[in-house]
Protein backbone atom coordinates (compact mmCIF):
# COMPACT_ATOMS: atom_id res chain seq x y z
CA UNK A 1 0.00 0.00 0.00
CA UNK A 2 2.97 2.30 0.41
CA UNK A 3 4.03 4.14 -2.71
CA UNK A 4 7.22 2.62 -4.05
CA UNK A 5 7.94 5.50 -6.45
CA UNK A 6 8.85 7.87 -3.62
CA UNK A 7 12.05 7.84 -1.62
CA UNK A 8 10.02 8.86 1.43
CA UNK A 9 9.29 5.90 3.72
CA UNK A 10 5.89 6.31 5.36
CA UNK A 11 5.17 5.00 8.86
CA UNK A 12 1.48 4.72 8.02
CA UNK A 13 -0.69 4.97 4.90
CA UNK A 14 -4.27 6.01 4.16
CA UNK A 15 -6.00 4.84 0.99
CA UNK A 16 -8.79 7.36 0.41
CA UNK A 17 -9.34 6.59 -3.28
CA UNK A 18 -12.98 6.80 -4.29
CA UNK A 19 -13.92 8.89 -1.27
CA UNK A 20 -15.41 12.37 -1.66
CA UNK A 21 -14.58 15.50 0.30
CA UNK A 22 -14.22 15.70 3.28
CA UNK A 23 -13.51 11.99 3.85
CA UNK A 24 -9.88 11.93 2.58
CA UNK A 25 -9.02 14.74 5.01
CA UNK A 26 -10.90 13.10 7.89
CA UNK A 27 -9.13 9.77 7.31
CA UNK A 28 -5.75 11.54 7.26
CA UNK A 29 -6.61 13.45 10.43
CA UNK A 30 -7.61 10.27 12.29
CA UNK A 31 -4.40 8.54 11.20
CA UNK A 32 -2.24 11.48 12.30
CA UNK A 33 -3.96 11.57 15.68
CA UNK A 34 -2.68 8.06 16.34
CA UNK A 35 0.89 8.77 15.28
CA UNK A 36 3.96 10.08 17.10
CA UNK A 37 5.43 13.51 16.30
CA UNK A 38 7.92 13.22 13.46
CA UNK A 39 6.31 10.16 11.87
CA UNK A 40 5.37 10.20 8.19
CA UNK A 41 1.89 9.59 6.76
CA UNK A 42 1.27 8.74 3.11
CA UNK A 43 -2.19 9.53 1.72
CA UNK A 44 -3.56 8.48 -1.67
CA UNK A 45 -6.83 10.09 -2.87
CA UNK A 46 -8.84 10.63 -6.04
CA UNK A 47 -10.85 13.68 -4.90
CA UNK A 48 -9.37 16.87 -6.40
CA UNK A 49 -10.60 18.86 -3.39
CA UNK A 50 -8.12 16.95 -1.24
CA UNK A 51 -5.31 19.11 -2.67
CA UNK A 52 -6.65 22.25 -1.04
CA UNK A 53 -7.99 20.51 2.07
CA UNK A 54 -4.85 18.60 3.01
CA UNK A 55 -2.48 21.51 2.35
CA UNK A 56 -4.60 23.89 4.44
CA UNK A 57 -5.08 21.33 7.23
CA UNK A 58 -1.33 20.69 7.45
CA UNK A 59 -0.66 24.42 7.72
CA UNK A 60 -3.29 25.02 10.40
CA UNK A 61 -2.54 21.89 12.46
CA UNK A 62 1.24 22.29 12.50
CA UNK A 63 2.08 19.32 10.28
CA UNK A 64 4.49 19.47 7.33
CA UNK A 65 3.32 18.63 3.82
CA UNK A 66 6.62 17.29 2.51
CA UNK A 67 5.46 16.27 -0.94
CA UNK A 68 2.27 16.46 -2.98
CA UNK A 69 1.80 15.22 -6.51
CA UNK A 70 -0.79 14.09 -9.03
CA UNK A 71 -0.25 10.94 -11.09
CA UNK A 72 -2.79 9.27 -13.34
CA UNK A 73 -5.77 10.98 -11.71
CA UNK A 74 -4.61 10.18 -8.18
CA UNK A 75 -3.31 12.62 -5.60
CA UNK A 76 -0.41 11.57 -3.37
CA UNK A 77 0.61 13.31 -0.14
CA UNK A 78 3.38 12.80 2.39
CA UNK A 79 2.75 14.52 5.74
CA UNK A 80 5.14 14.70 8.67
CA UNK A 81 3.29 14.91 11.98
CA UNK A 82 4.18 18.07 13.89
Amino acid sequence: MFDEKSELQADQAVDARGLSCPLPLLRAKVALNGMQAGQLLYVRATDAGSQRDIARFAELAGHSLLQSEERDGEFHYWLRKG
